[in-house]
């Protein structure tokens, strides 16, 4: 990864960069994409940011959100294949320095202080600081689901035989039957931006990922459906197609955002 430009205490030595657009942001930080834009005290433009997490030089942590979507999807691109990429978002794309990282990092720049967050200014917003991630809870629950929709295979060789089929006169699970209702309601009443996301998925299927207040659903288009529960920790539901989940999905996936 490249340094950003500048010079001195003031140069931001770029560790990561994220998206954060309707169709594409760190789970971790929100059920939907509003949530997180409001985390981070952003306005939820429908155009998105990139979030760039660097040092500066005295070592202290900073979140660079910016307007310029495509520089960061093309070094974060670059990344993951392996390749360096600099990353260097002009001043005038640059809508906000935030203090601290919303996520935590397990890295640092070379060469400057161990990271630490900058002093506070007067009036300021307080660091940004990663959610916890080491109880249960909405951000666990929220990285469960994204561990299942990346490994998806591995968890449906586990589920055969064992799953709740959702079909009339059958009485599924109170928490998942909730899910399922909620998730109905999304067809007629849609939901916050990036409450429902769908990414591409196995020959012409997607993969679903559908959140709402407490509960986190992964499904794929032509395949079952896998939800957690706020109130059960560590617990993953199979569902299955049944006669009513398929036109379900479909809907759902009409109204997903996508990446780009």
């Amino acid at each position: 990864m490249s340094t950003s430009e500048g010079a001195g205490d003031d140069q931001l030595f770029v560790l990561t960069a994220v998206l954060l657009t309707p169709a594409q942001f760190p789970s971790v930080l929100g059920d939907d994409y509003p949530e997180v834009c409001a985390g981070l005290g952003l306005e939820p433009y429908a155009e998105g940011y990139g979030l760039v997490l660097g040092q500066d030089g005295r070592g202290s942590r900073w979140t660079v959100a910016t307007e310029d979507v495509s520089l960061v999807a093309c070094a974060v691109a670059a990344w993951d294949c392996g390749m360096e990429h600099d990353l260097s978002p002009g001043e005038d794309s640059v809508v906000a320095a935030l203090p601290g990282w919303p996520l935590a990092l397990a890295v640092a720049a070379p060469g400057v202080p161990e990271p630490h967050d900058p002093d506070p200014e007067e009036g300021g917003r307080p660091p940004l600081t990663p959610p916890d991630a080491s109880v249960w809870g909405p951000a666990q629950r929220r990285l469960g689901a994204d561990e299942i929709a990346m490994q998806w295979a591995a968890w449906r060789e586990q589920t055969d035989g064992e799953v709740t089929f959702v079909a009339p006169g059958a009485r599924p699970h109170d928490g998942v039957r909730r899910v399922l209702a909620e998730a109905r309601g999304y067809v007629t009443q849609p939901p916050p931006p990036g409450r429902i996301r769908s990414s591409f998925a196995a020959g012409e299927a997607r993969t679903l990922r559908v959140d709402g207040p407490g509960w986190s659903m992964v499904a794929r288009t032509d395949d079952i459906a896998f939800v957690l529960l706020d109130e059960e920790p560590g617990e993953v539901h199979p569902v299955g197609r049944g006669p009513e989940l398929p036109a379900l999905l479909e809907s759902l996936d009409a109204l997903a955002a996508r990446p780009a």
